[in-house]
Parts: structure tokens; C-alpha cells; sequence
């Protein structure tokens, strides 16, 4: 129940709440003014008033017992009439049409007043606003006749009046309670949007060691359940990654200390075999014996390729950059491979020619380990082509050197199969100078380029 009461879905339910709240309270306080005012006009004002019949026959009433018949006669009676009516205006045309006494008229009246005339007037002012009654002073038509006219509003019930008077502040106020509504609701859940979005940085920004940085938790509803969430898996990326660390630790010192152990046999292994081709032996003795310097050094280049990979990955392969000329050097490297691949009945196709950059930044013990790897690697797995051909390609965006065989292409079957760490090794060495490289291999051969962007 404590969880709930801190949850998200628990304050919202509380603004739903305010708000019908609100709006009940402020209908009932609307209700009770208007029902206030409507009995104070009851009181105050509708106690003195009279429908629209009871105005009609006092006003005939009035009229006809009027005496005499005189411009102050007539005067006292609309002042009585406008005491009680202040909204009315009146006049009085008297027996010869002259337009003889008025009282809060318009400009519209005419001074000579004729039958059609006040046959039209009637006419157009029948059950019209402002309601207006008129009435034969006397007994006798010889007098003229009152005219009274009074806005059809001072009629209305008194709630009408209330509304028409209150009206805007009722509205007003109910406006204002919507909007306080509104705006809670857009606080509360633009507070959502900048705790969500805040979390999604914290997502996208990364510390020193690369994982997400952890959030400071302050609520402890949904959203702080998610913060708190997010902070375990962070940290179990950290142990995660403390463990693979110390594990990786473990896996090169162990590689370290195979490599060392390795070389210790091996190096008894080729004195000895040394010793024996110096001893005088039979036809397939000495072929054995030369099988047995092949797998030999074999052996030591796959120790050397280990010992050279965990290195690289440990970034503790030092690389030393220096200006110097690829194509020259890649030359004098091509030299030393001659022998063995004559000896192995190759075919070699060596067109090199000079890059227009004819200088490159890069290590060249590291460059002379690529294309010892290459070559080695085709020595090994495309014997079968007996072919080797390397070249230089230069185009409007970059140098490369061109190294390619006829073999059976990677996907093929090769006796000698490895865990492919020499190419990995050429990968790491391409990538740690800033070069790139490409593979295209097919059952025809292997075409692979080192390149350098312009």
C-alpha cells in the first residue's frame, strides 16, 4: 500500500480527484450566489414590480383618470412612473396629434402625429422589445392618448437578470477551473517527459570505462523503480566487465606462459633434429627428417602468430610510425619470399609500380608482419593454385597494394586449417596503422587489398 501511494498512477488518481473536487465545489458556491442574488432582486426589487398585464392596466387606469388634462398633470405622472420604472421612457400626444410631453424618448419621434401614423406605430411595436402600452387619457378620445415603453428584460425571472449581470464572472470562473485542470495535468506529466528524457541521456552518455553513467534516484514511484533498475544493470555491466577483464588478464598470461613453455621443447626439438640430417641416413630418414624442420618451424610461426595476437589485443605491441616507401619496402619483403615459392614451384607476378604519394606513416616491421602473414597464408592454403601475384592500384581516392592467389579461395578445404589468428593479426595491425583492407574470394582465388586513403 506505501508502493502504491508513491506510484505515478496514485498522484495522477489525486488530480482527478482535485478536479472533480473543484468543479463540484465551485458549482455549488455558483449555485448559492446566483441563488442570493435571485432572492435579494426577489426581495429587493420583484416585491415592487409587475408582469407585463398588471403594468398594462395600471397604466390604462392611470391614464384614464387623469384630471385635468395639462402638461403638468401629465408630467407628474411619468415622474410617478419613472420613480418606479427607471428603465421607461413615455409620452404624451395629445388631442390635436401635437407631440406634447416626453420623458427619455428617442430622436425618432415625430412632433404631428397622424391616424396612419399611430396606426403604424402600434403596429410595429406589437409584441415587440421594448414592450410598449398606450392608453386614451379620460373617457373621452379628445385628449390624446399616453404612450408607455419599458425594455421586455425588467420582465425576465430573476436568475435571468442574475446571468445577465454575473454572467461573464460565472463563466469566468469556471474557465479558470478547467484551466487550473489543465495545467496540473501538463506539470505532471511534462515531470514524466523530463524524468523519461533524462533517462534517455543517461543511456546515451557513457563514462570513462565506456558503460552508461548511474542516475541519481529522488522518487520512488515508477519511474524511480525504472532509475533504480537501470542503475542494477549498469552495475552488473561493471562486475561483468571487471570479470571479463580479469579473465581476459588470465587468458594472456596464460597464452604468454604456453608460448614460453612451447618454445623451450621446440628449441631441443630442432637441435636434435639438426643433429640427425648431420647423420648418415636412409632415403626416407632424410625425408623425414626434412618433414619433421617443416612442421618445426611450422609450429614456431603458429606460437609466434599467438604470441602476437594476445599482444595486439593487450595493446601491448608496440608501434613505432615512420615515413617510409611502401612499394620500396614491400620490394625488398618480396625478396626474401623468392626462394620459397620457387622451391614450391610457384608462379610469381610482381607489378609494382611507385605511388604519386610515394611516402606512408606507418611502422615497418608491422607492414613487413602483413604481408609476411598474406603470403604465408597462401603459401599454406593455395598451394594448390601455384600462383602468387602482387601489385599496386591507384585510383582518384587511394594506394593500395594488391595481393592474390588462384587457389580454391578461403571457402575451400585446406589440410592445414587453422584458427585463422593470422589474419586476425593482419586486422588488428591494418586497423592500428589507419589503413584498410579488402577480401574478395571465390572458388577462383583470393584477391586481397592493403589500402591507404588519400
Amino acid at each position: 500500500m506505501k508502493n502504491f501511494f508513491r506510484s505515478l498512477l496514485a498522484k495522477y488518481m489525486l488530480i482527478i480527484l482535485m478536479a472533480l473536487f473543484l468543479f463540484q465545489a465551485g458549482y455549488i458556491l455558483i449555485a448559492a450566489f446566483a441563488m442570493g442574488l435571485e432572492e435579494n432582486i426577489t426581495s429587493e426589487t420583484r416585491s415592487e414590480m409587475k408582469n407585463e398585464t398588471e403594468v398594462e392596466e395600471s397604466w390604462h387606469v392611470d391614464a384614464n383618470s387623469l384630471s385635468p388634462v395639462s402638461a403638468q398633470t401629465v408630467g407628474e405622472l411619468f415622474a410617478k412612473w419613472k420613480k418606479e420604472y427607471p428603465e421607461a421612457s413615455m409620452f404624451w400626444v395629445d388631442g390635436e396629434g401635437q407631440l406634447a410631453e416626453e420623458l427619455d424618448t428617442d430622436d425618432s419621434l415625430p412632433a404631428q402625429w397622424s391616424s396612419s401614423y399611430t396606426a403604424q406605430f402600434i403596429k410595429d411595436r406589437y409584441d415587440r422589445n421594448p414592450y410598449t402600452v398606450l392608453a386614451l387619457i379620460g373617457e373621452e378620445a379628445d385628449q390624446g392618448f399616453l404612450v408607455f415603453e419599458i425594455p421586455r428584460s425588467v420582465f425576465n425571472p430573476p436568475i435571468t437578470q442574475v446571468y445577465d449581470q454575473y454572467g461573464t464572472y460565472l463563466v469566468g470562473g469556471l474557465v479558470i477551473l478547467v484551466l487550473v485542470f489543465i495545467s496540473l495535468s501538463f506539470l505532471f506529466f511534462r515531470g514524466i517527459r523530463k524524468r523519461l528524457l533524462h533517462l534517455q541521456s543517461a543511456m546515451e552518455l557513457r563514462d570513462t570505462d565506456g558503460l552508461p553513467v548511474q542516475l541519481e534516484i529522488k522518487k520512488k514511484d515508477e519511474i524511480g523503480q525504472l532509475e533504480e533498475s537501470f542503475n542494477q544493470m549498469v552495475q552488473e555491466l561493471r562486475e561483468s566487465r571487471k570479470r571479463e577483464q580479469k579473465e581476459e588478464q588470465l587468458r594472456r598470461e596464460l597464452i604468454a606462459n604456453l608460448s614460453h613453455d612451447l618454445r623451450t621443447p621446440l628449441t631441443k626439438l630442432r637441435a636434435q633434429t639438426y643433429s640427425l640430417a648431420k647423420e648418415e641416413l636412409s632415403c626416407d630418414g632424410t625425408k623425414a627428417v626434412k618433414a619433421q624442420e617443416v612442421s618445426i618451424e611450422t609450429i614456431d610461426q603458429l606460437i609466434e602468430n599467438l604470441m602476437s595476437y594476445t599482444l595486439l589485443m593487450a595493446s601491448k605491441y608496440s608501434s613505432e610510425p615512420q615515413e617510409i616507401d611502401p612499394v620500396r619496402y614491400v620490394r625488398e619483403s618480396l625478396a626474401l619470399w623468392y626462394p620459397v615459392f620457387e622451391k614450391e614451384e610457384f608462379e610469381i607476378e610482381v607489378n609494382l609500380s611507385p605511388f604519386k604519394d610515394a611516402v606512408w606513416i606507418v611502422d615497418p616491421i608491422w607492414l613487413g608482419r602483413i604481408i609476411d602473414n598474406l603470403l604465408q597464408n597462401i603459401l599454406r592454403h593455395a598451394k594448390d593454385g601455384r600462383f602468387v601475384g602482387v601489385e599496386t592500384e591507384s585510383t582518384r581516392d587511394y594506394d593500395a597494394f594488391v595481393i592474390w592467389d588462384k587457389g580454391k579461395g578461403m571457402g575451400g578445404e585446406s589440410e592445414e586449417r587453422g584458427a585463422g589468428i593470422g589474419l586476425s593479426i593482419v586486422d588488428l595491425m591494418v586497423k592500428g596503422m589507419d589503413l584498410k583492407w579488402d577480401i574478395e574470394t571465390s572458388i577462383q582465388g583470393t584477391h586481397i587489398k592493403i589500402i591507404k586513403d588519400k
